[in-house]
């Protein structure tokens, strides 16, 4: 599905040049659960933005799904994200000014379904997640482990065949994490792949592979029964 080859990513900070990542290769493959560690500063959320064309490498190539997006067009990389990769995130990012019903369903307004069918496909979510009788809420009255149960909402909506995950459980307690985590297996064991950031050992055994990064590059890979 995703083929990353000897990737480079540099910043420019004031005077000197920061190397984020350095000559990072990984193949992910369709159905795996890949887990992402490492200190803070390894270059694991630059990776993930990267693998999710949200940002670019300086250098190396990307394949998804056959195709080289290190050299197309950011429109057509977007279309791509639209239709294929879902995103969580660790602060939610829901937007406090809809209800839980329309967070959910605005992936699906960009893809121009029409309004019966987004209704029927949110609802759908709605009832898989258990938050049916929260539709009409808005983020702020949730707690945080329903905001992110929202924020998975939002990510599967359009059925994508790609979910990134940025430290999905950071800001929740061990029970909610727990929840969130089985709601990940259960879409993995569903046939969706996921890619996970997390300085969670908990977490990261729901994965079948652990990748660890140090100062930027892959140090170890493991892979798990789980």
């Amino acid at each position: 599905m995703l083929h990353i080859t000897n990737i480079q990513k540099k910043y420019q900070l004031e005077e000197r040049e920061h190397l984020a990542l350095a000559n990072v290769s990984m193949h992910i493959h369709k159905g795996d659960f890949v887990a992402i560690m490492g200190q803070s500063g390894c270059g694991k959320s630059t990776l993930l933005n990267i693998m999710g064309f949200l940002d670019t490498a300086t250098k190396g190539e990307i394949l998804f799904l056959g195709e080289n997006v290190s050299i197309i067009s950011e429109r057509k990389r977007a279309e791509i994200r639209k239709k294929h990769i879902g995103f969580i995130f660790q602060s939610f990012n829901l937007i406090d000014e809809l209800t839980i019903f329309e967070n959910i369903e605005l992936p699906l307004t960009y893809l121009n379904i029409d309004k019966k069918k987004r209704k029927e496909r949110v609802l759908e979510v709605l009832e898989e997640l258990s938050m049916t009788h929260r539709k009409d809420f808005f983020p702020q009255q949730l707690s945080g482990g329903q905001q992110q149960k929202v924020a998975i909402g939002r990510a599967i909506i359009a059925k994508p065949m790609l979910i990134l995950a940025d430290e999905p459980t950071g800001n929740l307690d061990s029970k909610n994490s727990q929840i969130i985590m089985q709601l990940l297996q259960k879409l993995n064991e569903n046939g969706t792949t996921i890619i996970m950031v997390t300085h969670s050992a908990q977490d990261a055994s729901y994965a079948s592979r652990i990748i660890r990064l140090f100062d930027g590059q892959i140090v170890s890979e493991k892979f798990q029964e789980t």
